[in-house]
């Protein structure tokens, strides 16, 4: 069987040793490949697909198209209009969203289990996804910091009709209130020298950003003592997950997170 990642750009993707590993783990003789797909071609490429493909892992920027592609959709997919994962079965194309639960597991693992207060760094797929995910942990506010407001309605939304408190901030302004958690959606440079100012206002770091690692949030959380939950931990389980979804069976996340980490230090 065939499997993929999809999005733009590609060659990053840590997701193929992944998945491979997994393979390797199962006794699976699948391939698993990387594929630059670019924004707004999602349906066309899925159209072409052959009998032999059973999943594709989907990520930027492609994860709004995948929702609408699925000829299901799961809760979370519904809920998010966001999903990471098709597995094609019997001609029909399944939409999953692995972020939202994966988060959860990541979070604790690293014993950060039921943050009451959190900012999300960023408004856009992930960040829908990461909020989500606070909600299912018990979140009662959530704040969305971004550079255009617009850019967080969505997000917004989600935590808004789960009768959550939201408030969105730009990225300019001070930050120095304090809340349990803080997630970041955003590249390292979108935080650049703001980074201690962040991390002295919370009491753990939830950075999904992988590659280059450190980021500079988990940097200044290292140096201050605070707890972190990186983005490989959150690649770990959700991988988890994608690869149970279109195998049925089950692998550690650790499997998944070591082949990772040793990818990323080859590099």
């Amino acid at each position: 069987m065939i499997c993929a990642v999809v999005g733009s750009p590609i060659a990053h993707s840590l997701s193929p040793v992944m998945h491979r590993a997994a393979y390797a783990q199962l006794d699976l003789d699948w391939t698993y490949e990387p594929v630059e797909v670019a924004e707004g071609a999602l349906a066309e490429f899925v159209g072409a697909l052959g009998d032999d493909v059973r999943g594709l892992s989907v990520t930027a920027p492609l994860k709004r198209e995948a929702a609408q592609v699925g000829h299901q959709r799961t809760g979370d997919v519904e809920v998010l209009g966001v999903a990471n994962t098709l597995v094609v079965e019997d001609g029909l194309i399944s939409a999953h969203n692995t972020d939202v639960p994966g988060a959860v597991a990541a979070l604790g693992e690293r014993g950060v289990g039921a943050p009451v207060t959190a900012r999300i760094l960023g408004g856009g797929a992930t960040a829908a996804s990461m909020a989500l995910a606070l909600v299912r942990l018990g979140v009662e506010e959530v704040e969305f910091v971004v550079r255009d407001a617009a850019r967080a309605a969505e997000a917004e939304a989600v935590v808004r009709g789960r009768g959550i408190g939201v408030t969105v901030r730009l990225l300019e302004e001070p930050l120095i209130d304090r809340v349990d958690l803080l997630v970041s959606t955003v590249p390292g440079d979108a935080v650049g020298s703001r980074a201690y100012e962040l991390v002295d206002a919370c009491a753990a770091v939830f950075d999904v950003v992988y590659d280059p690692w450190p980021t500079p949030l988990a940097h200044a959380a290292d140096e201050a003592g605070v707890r972190v939950v990186s983005g490989i931990d959150l690649l770990a389980h959700q991988g988890a997950l994608q690869v149970e979804l279109m195998t049925g069976s089950s692998v550690p996340p650790q499997l998944l997170r070591d082949a990772a980490l040793g990818a990323l230090a080859s590099r």
